[in-house]
């Protein structure tokens, strides 16, 4: 399977301003390359092809004055923004015939998007040194931050700079699953707000909520941007300031999915969850705490360690009746609000935790043999049959249908 690594790049001057003329000549072929693709469906044309698309924007373009600066950087970062390019047409239209989800047309690239980046592929002749830094064509030997050792000889490297002003090399590695050893625990999960995740073996684990603890400042850095003049130097900095502080909340949330997902992976076999209508709740009131919590990026992460790791991953449909179903004795008593955290099961009299239980039937759904003890608060009164119902009456020894002792 493929992995994807990234780890921090810290250029230095002149590897910055190198860096800069490498996204502007890529930004500037992938929107001349567009332009032409889309004049030609204007206009009833066929779409020029990616052959005499770069004959004609990166080999005779580089013979004008008007682009003649694209020399300054390697061809290799041009030619892949025309791959680029044929991606995400690719996308687009196997969004249109259903093969993939829904995606937007390819738009145009502007020097004020908050992403930045250019592949160098193996043709480039880029390559780690052996003092631990990443050479690349025309930029020079940059200084990388290695957090661990890659499992394989990678053929390509992105550099991205996102909003924030930092560098990123990215790698994508062909990456051998390594089975852990075997367990006989299993686990269904149930997400929530209050709760981010709740386990069919009873455990609760706390929201961090990173954006919400984090609002005061933001707030605070949003006013200083929104005082500043456009166009200043010092609306530039105050934008950094801004996107420095998003970046934050994003890395910490990212760095709570991450030891939580390999945590559970570890610990059990097998792993159900809900799939959850995450964009139809975030159009509710809920929205920023819907995004906050970020479930989607939780469950990919524990779908591919899943993969990696040798262990079994289930998602059970949106639609399973979780919290209706009582796990005890699987009796059905229809939708709850969410005010009601309790209730008590009207045919066996269980007192639910309506988290739990709903983790327990999650693992249910998914065929997970799991107790449903962990659902039960307490044990509820047990109502008596009829048959075994009676009154005392004086003198007597025996209540109807339960013999005397």
């Amino acid at each position: 399977m493929q992995l994807r690594y990234s780890f921090r790049l810290y250029p230095n001057g002149p590897q910055r301003s190198a860096l800069a003329r490498a996204f502007g000549c890529a930004r500037v072929v992938y929107n001349d390359a567009l332009r032409a693709r889309e004049t030609a469906r204007a206009g009833g044309e066929a779409f020029p092809k990616t052959g005499d698309l770069s004959k004609l924007l990166i080999t005779e373009a580089k013979r004008t004055e008007e682009r003649a600066w694209l020399c300054e950087v390697s061809a290799v970062v041009l030619q892949q923004s025309l791959r680029d390019l044929d991606t995400a047409y690719r996308n687009f239209f196997d969004g249109l015939k259903g093969k993939r989800p829904r995606m937007g047309a390819p738009r145009f690239k502007s020097r004020k998007d908050n992403r930045q980046a250019v592949r160098f592929t193996a043709n480039a002749r880029w390559k780690i040194t052996r003092g631990g830094g990443l050479s690349l064509p025309r930029i020079g030997d940059v200084r990388v931050k290695w957090s661990r050792l890659l499992p394989s000889i990678p053929s390509t490297v992105t550099v991205i700079k996102d909003a924030s002003g930092r560098y990123f090399a990215s790698f994508v590695v062909e990456t051998d699953p390594v089975a852990l050893p075997e367990t006989d625990a299993v686990v269904g999960i149930d997400l929530g707000l209050t709760h981010f995740a709740i386990l069919s073996d009873g455990t609760k684990i706390e929201s961090p909520r990173f954006l919400r603890r984090a609002e005061k400042k933001l707030k605070k850095a949003q006013q200083n941007l929104s005082r500043k003049a456009k166009g200043s130097a010092n609306r530039a900095k105050a934008r950094i300031k801004v996107a420095r502080a998003h970046a934050r909340t994003a890395d910490a949330r990212r760095e709570f999915h991450h030891q939580l997902s390999t945590k559970l992976i570890r610990d059990n076999q097998a792993v159900a969850v809900e799939d959850l209508a995450v964009k139809g709740l975030a159009r509710t009131r809920l929205a920023k705490s819907v995004h906050d919590a970020g479930w989607s990026a939780f469950v990919a992460m524990l779908e591919y360690k899943a993969a990696l790791y040798g262990r079994t991953f289930h998602r059970i449909g949106r639609f399973q009746p979780t919290s209706q179903v009582c796990c005890v004795c699987g009796a059905k008593d229809g939708p709850k609000p969410l005010n009601i955290r309790e209730w008590t099961c009207g045919e066996c009299g269980a007192v639910l935790d309506r988290d739990i239980n709903a983790a327990v039937n999650v693992a249910k759904a998914a065929g997970l043999a799991v107790p449903a003890c962990g659902a039960q608060v307490r044990p509820g009164l047990v109502p008596a049959q009829r048959e075994e119902s009676g009154t005392h009456r004086d003198g007597q020894t025996t209540v109807a249908g339960i013999p005397s002792r």
